[in-house]
């Protein structure tokens, strides 16, 4: 079982997040504890990957030597959505 960490970052942008894209979001966060690798996961580069949640993605790190997920963002799919990942974690 991993340890999910979300980033302040993350923290502040699913407070922006209402209805049911909350609802499925939290509970795609929560299926990282059991499978940080999901069906339809991307890795984007090192230990960076990316899920899809409707018109939503979540960027996050995978750490298996320390059982930690780290959430870097959680953003609406647009051509920004990816730029500069190295700096999120």
């Amino acid at each position: 079982m991993y340890r999910v960490e979300l980033s302040f970052r993350a923290q502040r942008e699913l407070k922006e997040i209402r209805g049911k894209e909350f609802d499925d979001i939290v509970a795609a966060l929560r299926g990282l504890r059991n499978n940080p690798r999901p069906l339809g996961v991307k890795k984007l580069r090192g230990p960076i990957h990316r899920i899809r949640v409707g018109d939503w993605c979540i960027i996050y790190a995978v750490f298996d030597k320390d059982g930690l997920v780290i959430v870097g963002k959680v953003a609406r799919r647009s051509e920004k959505t990816y730029n500069k990942l190295d700096r999120l974690f």
